[in-house]
């Protein structure tokens, strides 16, 4: 294989245009677009399992068509590429989240509105990937799926990492002037507080049933010797 250390932007599809366009080899193809001759080949039979949309290299300047015609007059030339492809980086705008973690998006927002009333819309946003519209309507519940709205710990959703929660919740105490230990102090003693009220209220779920099936039962055993004591007197 080449040595070249760079490839065109889209192999495949540049692969493709100079399968259809010129006459260069297989081996040409691929050692230029950095695939394997096979790759290649199976585009040129129709055989490849995806099919691409053919992309001009000598549009975007990565070759010109002087170089392609070297290549195909010498089957032993290798293509040079004449201008390495930019690079594309990520452009600004809110956090992506994968399609299949959209949906716990809401319960997340909802978790930070209750565990961290402090940290601003634009804040959320940022972390969760999310708009201030969508945040606004959750804190006045007059989202359109807000019956189904379960605040979850967005860390455990997989939205965000425990280090970036944990970092943003003490810029923002810090902002406020509220020393970090101090912070932690409050975030732990509300969360050891809602568990605490968490089993409180399975202790009573659990207390109520248990009367309720006490109840019920002794009215059977009733009912059954009332039965039985009226059996009783018809025998005799």
């Amino acid at each position: 294989m080449s040595q070249q250390a760079t490839y065109p932007l889209m192999p495949h599809a540049t692969a493709s245009w100079l399968v259809d366009i010129t006459a260069l080899t297989f081996e040409q193809i691929a050692e230029f677009c950095g695939l394997h001759i096979l790759e290649v080949q199976a585009m040129a039979d129709d055989l490849a399992g995806a099919k691409y949309t053919g992309r001009d290299p000598v549009h975007s300047g990565e070759l010109t068509q002087l170089e392609i015609e070297r290549g195909q007059a010498n089957p032993d030339y290798r293509l040079k590429m004449q201008k390495a492809p930019l690079s594309i980086g990520r452009t600004k705008g809110p956090r992506y989240t994968p399609v299949s973690k959209r949906q716990d998006k809401p319960d997340g927002i909802a978790w930070i509105l209750r565990h961290h009333p402090e940290i601003s819309d634009a804040q959320i946003g940022k972390l969760i990937g999310t708009t201030r519209n969508t945040i606004a309507a959750i804190r006045d519940r007059s989202h359109w799926n807000i019956g189904n709205i379960n605040p979850k710990d967005p860390v455990t959703l997989g939205l965000c990492s425990q280090r970036e929660l944990d970092a943003l919740v003490a810029k923002v105490a810090k902002k406020m002037g509220v020393p970090e230990d101090d912070q932690s102090d409050v975030r732990l003693g509300s969360d050891r507080d809602a568990l605490i009220e968490e089993l409180r209220a399975e202790r009573e779920a659990l207390s109520r049933v248990s009367v309720s099936v006490g109840a019920s039962q002794e009215a059977e055993a009733a009912a059954w010797l009332a039965q039985r004591r009226a059996e009783g007197r018809s025998d005799s």
